[in-house]
């Protein structure tokens, strides 16, 4: 049984003729120890995707108007507030994009780590347990850091204390909404690097939220992109990366920074992402998409799947490959 499976969710806010639905049909499967990397540019619906999952969008004025979420074979979203409040951190746990905005500034870490063991794990709520759960994000100096406020900190070094914080009840499924958005280049590899052993060292799955292909290859598994609140491209990460057959994923290959060879002009996909309100007729990525037919602004493809459990929502999947070579998996 999947530790994670979302089936068909869609999700609205507003009314009338405001209505906006920026998850529309989304489904994903998450197996226990595994990790999943969910991919697209801002505005595409990833982290209202993941905030669902615990059920965290406050509604209203969100509606979950259908499609499932099932929590080791539990309905997230038939569950009452007492079963939210048990999962919340205690099964799934989360890792924010700014850890400087998701730590509270007035208390010390060491108070931030031991009140959510209190409210999981009340009978280790010490000092020595905070203690071990810095040393296992790689804080250097633990019994001398739970005394530090979060100012005192780098930002790569919030990122961990927020790591530990998430781990303390261990869960059994880490989300991950851009973990290392406000970082630099250093850290980011770091962060990562942390993720990928931890999730070796515990066994827990996680699911990571990223606009950047470049970090999908050292962690994933499998790999979906998203565009415009639903799933173009799923898959292994070694089919969807060594061949895109999605138009999107393919752009986003080429947007990624090429370090070894020769310098050549960073590649950008025409455009932005459509509003969840104001979204194009037919196929959602032809206004931006290179190969897009006449036919593509008519019809909404539906997501068909391939051999080796890859799926791609286009017609097109079998056009000629990319000119550049697609990105190598670790």
């Amino acid at each position: 049984m999947p530790l994670l499976e979302i089936k068909n969710l869609q999700i609205e806010f507003g009314s009338g003729a405001k209505v906006a639905r920026p998850v529309d049909g989304v489904s994903l499967r998450l197996e226990p120890g595994k990790t999943l990397c969910l991919v697209g540019e801002s505005g595409c619906g990833k982290s209202v995707t993941a905030l669902s999952i615990a059920k965290l969008l406050p509604s209203p004025p969100a509606r979950y108007v259908g499609g499932e979420i099932l929590l080791e074979g539990r309905d997230v979203l038939k569950m009452s507030a007492r079963e939210l409040r048990a999962i919340r951190g205690g099964l799934v746990s989360y890792v924010f994009q700014e850890p400087g905005a998701a730590l509270n500034p007035v208390f010390r870490i060491g108070a931030q780590i031991k009140e959510t063991l209190k409210y999981h794990r009340p009978a280790v709520a010490h000092d020595s347990e905070v203690i071990r759960l810095l040393k296992l994000v790689g804080i250097p100096a633990p019994d001398a850091r739970l005394r530090n406020y979060p100012h005192e900190l780098s930002g790569g070094m919030q990122q961990r204390v927020l790591l530990a914080m998430a781990l303390a009840s261990q869960p059994k499924l880490l989300v991950a909404d851009e973990p290392t958005t406000a970082l630099d280049v250093t850290i980011q590899a770091q962060i990562i690097e942390l993720l990928r052993d931890l999730r070796r060292q515990l066994g827990m799955a996680v699911l990571l939220i990223t606009h950047n292909l470049g970090l999908v290859g050292d962690l994933a598994d499998d790999v979906a992109v998203m565009y415009a609140g639903q799933i173009v491209e799923h898959g292994p990460v070694r089919g969807v990366l060594q061949h895109p057959r999605h138009p999107y994923t393919q752009a986003l290959i080429r947007s990624v920074p090429k370090i070894e060879g020769a310098a050549e002009r960073l590649t950008t996909i025409p455009g932005t992402v459509p509003l969840p309100g104001w979204l194009p007729g037919g196929c959602r990525f032809h206004p931006r998409c290179s190969k897009a037919q006449p036919d593509c602004s008519r019809r909404l493809p539906p997501l068909t799947e391939l051999a080796d459990g890859h799926s791609v929502r286009c017609p097109l999947w079998d056009t000629p490959p990319l000119a550049r070579p697609a990105l190598k998996h670790a």
